[in-house]
């Protein structure tokens, strides 16, 4: 491991790296620091610049949103800036919720502000590693941002640029619940990224993810009902392969293949820029 990878490790709370390992590959985690903090005009925490060489760009268990300054992107939504009245934002929540630092004295020092969409305000002693080591950890006692959910292990999504498919499928002979066994089974191993049912039972998703590949699947209840896929486009191929060898196990046949607008799509790979978006 690098030395410059050793030091960030050192000031990541072992914990948060326990309870959510960090990408092989972080997105958009390293660059001129001192160029950063020349144009914001203060030096960024430590513990900060640590959780995003560590991390990079992308979200924890798809609700808590890390910006990095070193997107390659112009008008990214994850570079950092400062609020008029005297915040620096380095995160959001996926309900549009600010992540700052009050940005007063030595930087070791700086308390997180969470700012919600609302217009309401908490603060919080720890700098920005601690506050997401709290989060994920369920410790973090906030009242105007809830904890993960309690039955799934803590994850870490990084913000790839990937190709979106969605297959509508035939009914087939088999039940609901056991189209999804054998979905999981034929991608194995998986892990759990939520689920939900409607009140009737009729309607409903469950998420997971593939361990191996790190593909982020949904199995839509819907009629017809569907598989979404989200996957780097170099695995094409393999994502063509793996969902239609699953598809045939679960005894149904593939009745529309589309994009992540809706749109027809006649191949498993990009077919346009647009066509690749962040996981």
């Amino acid at each position: 491991m690098p030395r410059s990878m050793r030091r960030a490790h050192h000031r990541i709370p072992v914990s948060l790296r326990r309870l959510v390992p960090p990408p092989a590959e972080p997105v958009c985690a390293h660059g001129d620091w001192g160029a950063v903090g020349h144009s914001l005009g203060v030096r960024l925490p430590a513990d900060y610049r640590a959780l995003v060489e560590t991390y990079g760009r992308g979200d924890f268990c798809d609700h808590l949103c890390l910006h990095t300054p070193f997107s390659a992107e112009r008008h990214h939504p994850y570079l950092l800036y400062r609020d008029p009245r005297g915040l620096l934002v380095w995160g959001t929540t996926i309900d549009a919720d600010r992540l700052c630092w009050e940005t007063t004295g030595d930087s070791r020092h700086w308390p997180v502000v969470l700012w919600s969409h609302d217009g309401a305000y908490e603060t919080f002693g720890a700098g920005a590693a601690g506050f997401v080591e709290r989060w994920v950890g369920g410790s973090l006692g906030s009242r105007l941002l809830g904890p993960p959910e309690p039955d799934l292990t803590p994850w870490f999504t990084a913000a790839r640029h990937c190709l979106h498919r969605c297959l509508a499928l035939s009914q087939g002979p088999l039940p609901h619940a056991e189209r999804l066994r054998t979905l999981r089974a034929a991608l194995a191993p998986t892990v759990d990224r939520g689920s939900w049912r409607a009140e009737d039972g009729r309607t409903g998703q469950d998420h997971f993810t593939s361990v191996d590949t790190d593909w982020q699947l949904t199995y839509d209840m819907s009629e017809p009902h569907q598989i979404r896929v989200a996957y780097p486009p170099e695995d094409a191929a393999r994502a063509e392969d793996e969902l239609m060898l699953a598809v045939r196990l679960m005894g149904c046949e593939v009745l529309a293949l589309t994009d992540a607008g809706g749109m027809p799509a006649a191949t498993w790979n990009a077919s346009t820029a647009e066509d690749l978006e962040p996981a």
